[in-house]
């Protein structure tokens, strides 16, 4: 039940800080009212992250934070070569398509008595 409570006290401190910052649009910086919202969305984290489901959370994120480190990044080579690649398949597909298109609008028209 507390953290229900924790949780819903985060919602709200969400709905506040956005009231506010639209709230004040007219009498405050776009500066002062982004670093307010910025500062309630920061207490509202810390408070969720009381909560089991904010500590289950915070654990997700170190250990996709973790996995990601265990990644093999392609080098610049092999992403120009893949992107190349990517490209003239694009293309080649592309032009395909086309052809066969302007076949079948070729063939309707000629079945349909519209062709010259």
């Amino acid at each position: 039940m507390a953290d229900r409570i924790k949780l819903a006290i985060s919602v709200l401190l969400i709905g506040v800080g956005i009231a506010a910052f639209y709230y004040f649009s007219d009498q405050q910086s776009l500066l002062i009212r982004v670093l307010g919202l910025l500062a309630v969305m920061a207490v509202a984290v810390f408070v969720a992250l009381q909560t089991s489901v904010g500590q289950m959370s915070w654990e997700f994120m170190k250990d996709a934070r973790t996995e990601v480190r265990k990644v093999v990044w392609p080098t610049r080579k092999e992403t120009t070569q893949t992107t190349l690649l990517i490209f003239a398949s694009v293309v080649v597909v592309g032009l395909a398509l086309w052809g066969m298109d302007s076949m079948l609008l070729w063939a309707v028209q000629l079945a349909t008595g519209q062709g010259s």
